[in-house]
């Protein structure tokens, strides 16, 4: 048994001694995570419970969205969330013991499906040229009224100067997954997501993708922390998060770690 997997199970023999009622499988804790983690959370998960032999279920949608069902009384026992503030907030206000941990910080990538007449590059110029001689008829995005993902989206956008013109055009996804799927439906020229869902065979697949400078908008600092209700298996799924096999996972979807900033 590795030395993780003594570890984290120590740790919840001793949580559990105080824990009650006892932990069946059928009370998975529900981790509340933002969408573009849809694929490394569920390879961490798959992870944690060859490791350790617990479960956890996965619940992915938009940040701002699971930050006002927290508000609510949804019965989530982590939050990852995509843009640290909501973590801040909720901490702020008593949701959260503390305000938890910075765990990763994404980027944002133009995509476009394969066929396309939009040709993806960093500066957007393509995307610029092509909405000049009026051929965008569709571009995704995630709602940045609530999806971090599509904040940073629209200031990337607003940094190019082609917001404005771009908005009879736009396609909003109620997340950045959602959004991914919208710029690959082939109803689409593109659109503008996370680097960690480009990075997935899955995605990876359907088209083609370019890096936007990180520097054209607010950094995307993503942060987790536990629920004030959290049990043993939550804060052993929280532990692991940090734990190596998580972070190699992570690193692979194209996040940048704490510590190597």
């Amino acid at each position: 048994m590795s030395f993780t997997r003594r570890s984290i199970l120590a740790a919840v023999t001793a949580l559990s001694l105080t824990a009650a009622p006892a932990l069946a499988q059928d009370e998975a804790p529900v981790v509340a995570a933002a969408s573009d983690l849809q694929f490394a959370v569920e390879e961490i998960a798959a992870a944690f419970t060859a490791d350790t032999g617990m479960s956890v279920r996965l619940s992915l949608g938009s940040t701002g969205n699971f930050a006002r069902q927290i508000r609510a009384g949804a019965p989530f026992e982590i939050f990852m969330a995509a843009d640290e503030q909501f973590i801040f907030d909720l901490a702020r206000d008593g949701f959260t013991p503390n305000e938890g941990d910075l765990y990763a910080i994404g980027r944002i990538v133009i995509i476009v499906p394969d066929g396309s007449r939009l040709m993806p590059d960093e500066n957007l110029d393509n995307l610029a040229q092509m909405l000049a001689e009026e051929q965008i008829t569709r571009f995704a995005i995630a709602n940045p009224d609530h999806a971090p993902y599509g904040m940073r989206a629209r200031e990337a956008l607003i940094t190019k100067g082609i917001w404005d013109d771009l908005q009879p055009f736009m396609v909003l996804g109620e997340n950045v997954s959602q959004a991914a799927q919208f710029a690959l439906s082939g109803n689409a020229e593109g659109g503008i997501i996370a680097y960690s869902l480009a990075l997935a065979p899955e995605v990876r697949r359907r088209g083609t993708y370019a890096l936007i400078p990180d520097d054209w908008h607010e950094p995307l600092r993503q942060r987790m922390a536990l629920l004030n209700d959290a049990g043993p298996v939550a804060q052993a799924f929280y532990a692991y998060l940090k734990e190596p096999a998580a972070r190699e996972i992570m690193e692979r979807y194209g996040f940048v770690l704490p510590g190597d900033e």
